[in-house]
């Protein structure tokens, strides 16, 4: 069994570093060239099931790629980062006077402090549970392909959780627009198979 998952193509945003969570911005054309070089990579794969984030730069990568959507799955949103939406990590580095990182800092308080990182945590455990659910089918052992359109930190937290780490751990698996990574079981226990592996454009 395999679950892929696919951060979407290059936005403004991204390029610039700045925190995209709930605002629903259009990929770049490089982010679309992107996209439409991940379809190679899922032609053959006949996933059981594509699972999608609801903002348009998943569901324009999912399209682009050949990935016809089964599902939008709200719980694929990327962190919702409140105050920090928008703003780069250098923004919010000079004011407050220290280093800030989402990871060690999270998004709060403000007077939107959006979500912290066990929350985004729970979503993405209940992504897997939909995942492996659909994997397993009616009793089998689990079983084919399921693909997963979303989002680098979302993206990030989930494998940490698929590997039974922590969720903070999701900051060490950078995870690059565009690319894609393959989550699996080595003798029953969850890994890592692929990683960030990029399209050819």
């Amino acid at each position: 069994m395999s679950i892929y998952v696919v951060r979407h193509g290059q936005t403004e945003w991204s390029v610039a570093g700045r925190h995209t969570g709930t605002t629903d911005i259009p990929l770049t054309p490089t982010g679309e060239r992107q996209a439409a070089a991940l379809r190679p990579v899922f032609a053959d794969l006949a996933p059981r099931a594509v699972l999608v984030s609801p903002r348009h730069r998943a569901r324009r990568t999912a399209e682009l790629a050949g990935l016809a959507a089964t599902e939008v799955c709200e719980d694929l949103a990327e962190w919702d980062y409140g105050d920090a939406e928008g703003r780069t990590t250098t923004e919010l580095s000079a004011e407050r006077g220290r280093e800030w990182s989402v990871w060690a800092d999270g998004v709060g308080p403000g007077a939107t402090p959006g979500e912290t990182v066990e929350a985004v945590a729970e979503r993405a455990g209940r992504v897997l549970h939909r995942a492996t659910s659909l994997l397993r089918g009616e009793g089998e052992s689990e079983a084919g392909v399921v693909v997963l359109v979303a989002h680098g930190h979302l993206l990030r937290i989930l494998t940490a959780t698929w590997l039974g780490l922590e969720p903070r751990a999701g900051q060490h698996f950078a995870l690059d627009a565009g690319t894609w990574g393959e989550l699996g079981r080595e003798h029953g226990r969850p890994v890592l198979s692929r990683w960030s592996v990029p399209p050819v454009l």
